[in-house]
This record gives C-alpha cells, structure tokens and sequence, in this order.
C-alpha cells in the first residue's frame, strides 16, 4: 500500500471517530495556544522596553548622584545625594576633557502646583539647558524650545507635556497663554510631542484640581535650569541627573570610561567602589528589565509545556485505544498482505495528522488571543511567524513521538492473534 492510499486511510479513521480525535487534539490546542501567547508576551514586553528606553535619547548615558546618609544612619536611594552639580556637567560638556561627549543636558528638578485659571495640576519643574530636546530626542507638537540666551536670562518660559496640557488647557492651545507656578507667570512657548511612556496619574477633588501621582515623560513643564532655580528659591546647584548624549554608538563605551575617570578626580575619590555618583547606559538600562521579563516568560512558557506534555500523552493514550479497538482491522489487513511497516506507517500518520491540526489550531487561537489582549490588559504582544513555525513545528513532533509506541504496538501483531481476539 503507497503512501497516498495510507494517507487517505489514516484520514478516514480520523474522520470516523470525530469526536474522540477532537478530544485527542484538545490537550495539544491548549498547549500551543499557551505558548504562543506567553512567548508573545515576553516578546511584547521586551519591545516596550526597548521602544521607551530608545525614547529616552539616541546614544545615551544617564549619570545620577549617589545615595546619601541622614544623621541618624539612615540611607537614601540612589539619586537622593547632592553630589552631583552644574560645575560637574560644565566640565562633562568640555571636549578638551571628555572628548566623545557631544552633548550635555543637566538637569534639576522639583515637584510644583500649576495653575491655569481654576485649574491646577502637580507636575515636575524640570530645569535644564536649551540642549535637552537633542539630548533626550524629544520633539515638539507645538511652538518651539527655549534658547540658551533665555537660560542665561532666566526667562520666564516654559514646553509643557502633553498630558500636562491635557489636564491644564482642556484641548485649548496652549502656545502663548501662562502658567502660574508659586505665584510666578510662565508663559507656554511649546508643547513636546508625547513620548508614548505610560503615565501614572489620578483626579482627586473637583474637575478644577488634579493632582499627579506619578512621573512620566509626557507630564512636565521644563523650564531653564535658571529660572526653576529661582521657583524652587534654592541657590545650590546640586542637579537631580545629568543625561549625556555620546558622538556615536561606536563611542559609547569611550564617553563612559572619561566621565567615570573624569567624576572620579573631580570628587577626589580614588576607588570606583567608593564613587558617589552612578554611571547608566541604555544597554545596561534593557538589560535590567529584559532580565525579568524573560525570566517570566520562560516561567509562562513552562507551564505551557507542561499543557503540550499533557496533550502529547492523550495523543499516545487515544493511539493505544485506536489500537486496541481495531485490533481485527489489523489482522484482516496484514492476513491480507500488509506488511508491519504498511501497518506502523498508517497509525504514524493518524498520530502525525491529530498533531499537525492541533497546533495549527492552537496556533490560530494563540494570534486570535494575542490580537484582543492588548485591548483588555495595555500590555503589547507580539507574535512572529518564527514562533508560530515553531510552535506547529513542536506539535507535529509531539503527535510523531507519542504515536511511535501505538504504530509499533500495532505493528508487532501476528495476524492470528489479531484475529483470534475479541
């Protein structure tokens, strides 16, 4: 018997006993639906991360102050220090000294009330350089950036976030109108294009007061590094983050290593170890989060296996009753001439078939899911062709593997045996 006839054979014992090959198949659907949602997952979350990370500028380091120790021995995070000041990002910004450096945009930042009319609204006084919008590859919706002339002067100017726009002007333009903050006018002169990074934000009191709970990229008032000075009425020059964009991606690695040395002698300390300021770049910054999201999805994707193991031995179990049922079939067949591999290759490909339909069936339920989560739960997932591949690739294996024991059962069979049997 030719391998097209076998086929249609197989086919034909499948289709008589629909309901115990759905059954069979069931196990094997759940799997790979499974897995193809929690590797999709993973896969989202790590390209959300990416994608924010990529947001924060092009070629980046991030250079924060250490932690500090309150009087009483009690330590502050990372950031909560004073060590890092204008004078330390004036000396990053020469290229005499760090060379591979192409911009510097130091920043100090506070937490402030905006008020528009009835309306205000909690947000972050970011104070920074008119160098901040290339350094952080931030463009505008609206208007334009403040000047480094304005910085010098302190100019009462400022470029809201989208969302602080949105809570502030109602859909209104912004661009020309003020902003009150600690009884100081700020007159709006942009609006930065959102970011896409989630913000976390509440209402709380009557429509005309909000308050933030929450910082984003997309809810701030940056304002010159001069005038948030005066707002915040501080005369220190301590900075909150200095982001530090490299000439290159291939000189990354180079503007660390000079600002390391350079923080280093300016804060006369001898040890890296003992460094009161943290150095971080945007692939140690993804490879942080991708880390645990990783360790989740394999977490997620092991479960699932666990699904297909379980389908994997109903296919095997439904295989061995297939046997048993048509245990005269079998007897007639090779009384007839079927040889053992004739017999062996018929139940393979039954077991191959229920395998194959299983995963492309779990398969397209797997992208139908991945394709109305992120409606119900704002989490990205992405689902490539390569792992859909993979995973039909894996359920044939499955209905292949465990229907070797059941072809080769029924194979072994003498035709008397077969016969005799009730």
């Amino acid at each position: 018997m030719g391998f097209t006839e076998t086929l249609w054979t197989a086919l034909d014992a499948i289709r008589n006993h629909r309901m115990r090959s759905i059954l069979t198949m069931l196990g094997i659907v759940i799997g790979i639906s499974s897995v193809v949602v929690t590797v999709g997952l993973g896969q989202g979350a790590q390209d959300d991360v990416r994608k924010e990370i990529a947001s924060l500028g092009s070629n980046l380091l991030i250079v924060s102050p250490g932690s500090s120790t309150s009087s009483t021995g009690t330590r502050g995070g990372f950031g909560s220090s004073t060590t890092l000041t204008l004078s330390d990002a004036d000396s990053i910004a020469d290229s005499s000294v760090v060379p591979d450096v192409k911009r510097v945009a130091p920043v100090a930042s506070t937490s402030v009330s905006l008020v528009n009319g009835s309306t205000n609204w909690t947000s972050q006084l970011v104070g920074t350089t008119s160098a901040w919008q290339q350094v952080r590859n931030r463009t505008l919706s609206a208007g334009r950036f403040f000047t480094a002339a304005e910085v010098a002067s302190g100019a009462n100017v400022t470029v809201l976030g989208s969302d602080t726009v949105s809570e502030l002007f109602s859909g209104q333009s912004p661009v020309g109108q003020t902003v009150t903050v600690d009884g100081q006018q700020l007159t709006v002169i942009g609006v930065l294009k959102s970011s896409g990074t989630s913000s976390t934000s509440s209402l709380t009191g009557s429509s005309s007061s909000s308050s933030s709970t929450g910082s984003s990229d997309d809810d701030q008032a940056v304002v010159p590094i001069t005038t948030e000075q005066r707002i915040s009425g501080t005369t220190s020059t301590a900075l909150s983050t200095v982001y530090v964009e490299a000439k290159s991606s291939a000189t990354l690695s180079a503007a660390y290593q000079e600002i390391d040395s350079l923080l280093l002698n300016l804060h006369s300390i001898t040890s890296s170890s003992d460094a009161d300021f943290q150095i971080a770049t945007q692939d140690s910054l993804l490879s942080a989060a991708n880390s645990t999201n990783k360790t989740l999805t394999v977490l997620l994707a092991g479960v699932a296996a666990i699904s297909l193991l379980v389908g994997g031995i109903g296919v095997m179990n439904i295989m061995l009753v297939s046997v048993t049922e048509r245990i005269k079939e079998i007897g007639l067949r090779k009384a007839l001439g079927a040889t053992p591999s004739a017999i062996r290759r018929q139940f393979l490909l039954e077991a191959s078939i229920l395998g194959l339909l299983g995963g492309m069936i779990g398969a397209a339920l797997g992208v139908g899911i991945a394709m109305a989560l992120p409606s119900l739960i704002s989490q990205s997932v992405t689902v490539s062709p390569v792992a859909l591949g993979a995973a039909v690739g894996v359920a044939l294996g499955l209905g292949v593997g465990f229907g070797v024991y059941p072809a080769s059962r029924a194979a072994a069979l003498t035709p008397i045996q077969a016969l005799r049997s009730e």
